[in-house]
């Protein structure tokens, strides 16, 4: 007995040091390589997303989740910027206001329901719908029909030739959504696209959590697990980063970027990109309304050592219409009102502007805190009284959207990269009350503008913007402070992620090692 328990026990140890072998070799070699590696990633953002709707919402943050449930017929390529079909297969337009849009087929949205030209015909209908209201309606503002020819075909019919419409439809918010999801729920709540992501859970102001979707029709993605966290002080969420419980942030501040570029284990990814930063006026206030009070507000900030003090994550430029936007002409770089101090004291003392009390609204975000700041500083020296209002994005949002601001700092990511769809909804007459926050109103601009998206000839579109932003500079109606440099800051071990000059990000190619 004694022998065959000798035997045994040997059998056993021979046994356990041979899989211990194996489990090494295979380790080493590779072979089971990523299986102990979660594949779960954390993104910190400082602000709650507004909803998840594409067709509800038009903010940046919102627009991150919405950009990994949802998809558009359309995509930007982000190494070159060049418009590509997505969830579309092809198009072509058999005259300037006719769009024959032909959709890959075999798609479903996260609920089952298909993916087909229904879908697309209920999602642009809502989208346009004036009951609706979607803020971002005026991308599609130029289109009279959107018709069914078949399961997989959408014919778009425009009022006039629109030369932006494919930027128009690979923009976030034309994102298509699920007709049963948005019928039977509130989409704000539970967003339902065809996205690589599926959406789990949304507890406002801690996170929302997407999961993989394994049906996804590219093939499902390598992360299991996104969380996107809101941790409302962005030191704290480089903290985060420092520690591992955070593995990725953009937009970084100025002033967190030495620190962030410090740490050992992380990546700093920078590219000048389509954003641009402003301060502007309600114009259906008094004195905000009066283009010497304007004038003298731009005389008065020197936005020279303001982008100074943003160690390269900005650019001057007195456009409004940036570089990397469609309609960029060098010539409107220094078109604005130069730093000239001395010139904006005239004007106020020849105005009667001083002692004018003014608020200066800011989201409750560092680089909008930080431009109020400044801008405080520099007005209040020309005999300006200033006083800084901060608010939580949300609110800011909807306090700006009603008008109840003098001054506030606001930015627009040009997630389409076209100038005309950066005048169009922030500065035309049509969209006082939504988007165009600041209530400008010149026919003459309005007419330029318009003049831009009825024309398919690139040349004539360019030339059109170039003269309106031009007038709209002159005007003073938005005093640019910078361009931005769009930037990410990731864990070493995040791998794949690019973003692209609008500062918009896909985690679809991403996985962790």
């Amino acid at each position: 007995m004694r022998e065959q328990s000798v035997q045994w026990f040997v059998f056993i140890l021979l046994a356990i040091v041979t899989l211990a072998g194996c489990s090494n070799d295979a380790s080493e070699n590779g072979s089971d390589s990523g299986s102990d590696v979660s594949q779960e990633l954390t993104y910190a953002t400082t602000s709650d997303v507004v909803g998840l709707s594409p067709i509800d919402t038009n903010d940046s943050v919102s627009s991150a989740v919405i950009e990994q449930v949802y998809e558009t017929l359309f995509v930007r390529d982000p190494k070159t910027m060049e418009i590509k079909p997505r969830l579309a297969e092809s198009y072509e337009t058999p005259d300037e206001t006719t769009w024959v849009i032909k959709l890959k087929e075999g798609i479903t949205f996260h609920d089952g329901t298909p993916f087909n030209a229904e879908a697309v015909k209920y999602t642009f209908d809502q989208f346009m719908s004036e009951e609706r209201a979607a803020p971002r309606a005026s991308l599609l503002e130029p289109v009279e029909s959107v018709e069914v020819r078949d399961e997989y075909t959408v014919v778009i019919k425009t009022k006039e030739p629109y030369g932006p419409l494919l930027a128009a439809l690979s923009h976030t918010n034309a994102s298509i959504v699920s007709p049963k999801a948005d019928k039977g729920g509130d989409l704000n709540q539970n967003p339902v696209g065809t996205g690589p992501f599926v959406f789990e859970e949304w507890v406002q102001g801690s996170h929302v959590t997407l999961s993989k979707n394994e049906d996804y029709w590219q093939g499902a993605p390598q992360l299991e697990k996104v969380t996107m966290k809101v941790v409302p002080e962005y030191s704290t969420a480089v903290s985060m980063m420092q520690t591992g419980e955070v593995q990725f942030i953009d937009a970084i501040p100025t002033e967190q970027l030495p620190r962030i570029e410090s740490l050992k284990d992380v990546e700093v990814q920078k590219r000048e990109g389509t954003p641009v930063y402003y301060l502007g006026f309600n114009m259906n206030k008094e004195p905000f309304n009066d283009i010497n009070f304007r004038k003298a507000v731009s005389h008065a900030i020197d936005r020279e050592a303001y982008v100074k003090q943003l160690n390269g994550l900005g650019t001057k430029n007195e456009s409004i219409i940036g570089p990397k936007v469609f309609g960029y002409d060098k010539g409107a770089s220094d078109a604005g009102y130069s730093y000239d101090p001395e010139k904006a004291k005239q004007i106020i003392e020849e105005n009667g502007f001083e002692g004018q009390q003014i608020t200066l609204l800011a989201a409750n975000r560092e680089s909008y805190m930080k431009m109020a700041e400044i801008v405080q500083a520099q007005l209040s020296e020309v005999g300006l009284n200033v006083e800084i209002e901060t608010m939580e994005w949300g609110t800011f949002l909807d306090t700006t959207a009603e008008g109840n601001f003098q001054m506030t700092f606001l930015g627009w990511s040009n997630s389409t990269a076209d100038g005309s769809e950066l005048l169009y909804p922030n500065l035309h007459s049509d969209n006082i009350g939504s988007s165009n926050r600041m209530g400008y109103n010149n026919s003459e601009f309005d007419k330029l503008v318009d003049q831009s998206r009825v024309t398919v000839d690139q040349e004539v579109r360019k030339q059109k913007l170039m003269e309106a932003n031009l007038m709209a500079i002159k005007d003073a109606v938005w005093i640019p402070m910078h361009h931005g440099v769009v930037t990410a800051a990731y864990n070493k071990s995040v791998k794949g992620l690019q973003i692209d000059p609008t500062g918009q990000w896909s985690l679809y190619n991403v996985h962790i090692e």
